[in-house]
């Protein structure tokens, strides 16, 4: 058996449509996100604004505020959802994504390590290297305490290890901090936000997440055999050793590099991979880059969201992220149990 004999499943020829729909459901939520918020600004004058013709504080609101909040809103949504994809097929488990198996959690201990210690202030590129540096140490600890065959319990149980292993420390820092205003502040950044947020974060976050993106999408053959088995697919020619590498490090480029600039967004790489892999016919390759956009297009919807039906001060987009995806995770992991009984 080959690659090609895995990438030929049953229903993978009949999903070429699904990425062209996540696509212009995406662009039409990208253009309705310049249109959410406080002030109302009339759509020619957010054309004006980014043709550059507009010298108004609307050209302030447009393109200081709303495009890199917009920008960042999908290119985080995306690595989430690619990364949640990823850790589902190397760990072969359906309950793998960033937030639940602790990345999310270390790579904000990481980030919270580099503020505290002043490497964030030294170079720009030190608070995302913390989170990434973080994300990449929970990738390899979860490897090492699942083992070979991860079963449900087993990942569920590391997880939960990893996630108050990075807890417990992170509060130590803070708790540590003698300055209770930052400690303060980088509490509400740990709910996750894109608030305030300008092209300096895009520029950051872009450095890091594009080369983790190219890495974990070069996985998608690796990930193919994979579902066969380890012994399967190293007779299929695959080299393990390098897919699990790439997998790591572009995980925790691209969520690092997401954590370090909105603070921890959970379950959106529970959700979409779910969400869109039986119409990809449960085929690991065809699922990354579909579960990017969805990750992308639940993101952006959830920040337009956000904006427009906050009664009061804005709600956290981490915590309404949390609020559908818990109840989504529970769902999950009742089926998952009646389907083993």
């Amino acid at each position: 058996m080959t690659t090609e004999s895995v990438r030929a499943a049953p229903g993978a020829l009949t999903v070429w449509w699904l990425p062209i729909c996540l696509s212009a459901v995406l662009a039409g939520l990208l253009v309705a996100s310049l249109f959410a918020g406080a002030v109302s600004v009339p759509a020619t004058t957010i054309a004006e604004a980014l043709l550059g013709r507009n010298e108004t504080v609307f050209d302030v609101i447009v393109w200081e505020l709303r495009v890199p909040r917009t920008i960042l809103a999908a290119f985080i949504g995306a690595s989430l959802g690619l990364s949640g994809a990823v850790l589902q097929g190397l760990l072969r488990n359906p309950l793998a994504s960033p937030g639940i198996v602790g990345v999310s959690a270390s790579a904000a201990l990481g980030a919270v390590i580099a503020f505290y210690s002043g490497i964030a202030a030294a170079f720009p590129l030190g608070l995302p290297m913390g989170g990434m540096v973080g994300a990449a140490t929970a990738v390899a600890l979860l490897m090492l305490l699942s083992g070979r065959n991860t079963s449900t319990l087993t990942l569920i149980l590391a997880g939960v290890a990893v996630n108050s292993l990075a807890g417990a420390l992170t509060w130590l820092v803070l708790n540590l901090s003698s300055n209770p205003y930052a400690a303060t502040e980088i509490i509400f950044w740990m709910m996750g936000s894109l608030a305030d947020r300008s092209f300096e974060h895009v520029g950051v976050a872009a450095a890091l997440m594009v080369p983790g993106w190219i890495l974990m999408g070069g996985v998608g053959r690796g990930l193919d055999a994979l579902t066969l088995g380890e012994d399967a697919a190293t007779s299929m020619g695959v080299n393990l050793a390098r897919v699990r590498w790439f997998a790591v490090l572009g995980t925790a480029l691209a969520v690092g590099a997401a954590v370090s600039v909105s603070g921890v967004i959970g379950f959106i790489g529970l959700v979409v991979p779910h969400l869109l892999c039986p119409l990809v016919g449960h085929q690991p390759s065809r699922l990354l880059p579909v579960s990017a956009l969805g990750g992308a297009v639940l993101l952006v919807a959830t920040d337009i969201a956000v904006r427009m039906l906050s009664p009061g001060p804005e709600l956290k987009i981490g915590v309404v992220t949390a609020l559908f995806g818990a109840p989504f995770f529970l769902v999950l992991l009742l089926r998952l149990r009646n389907t083993t009984q």
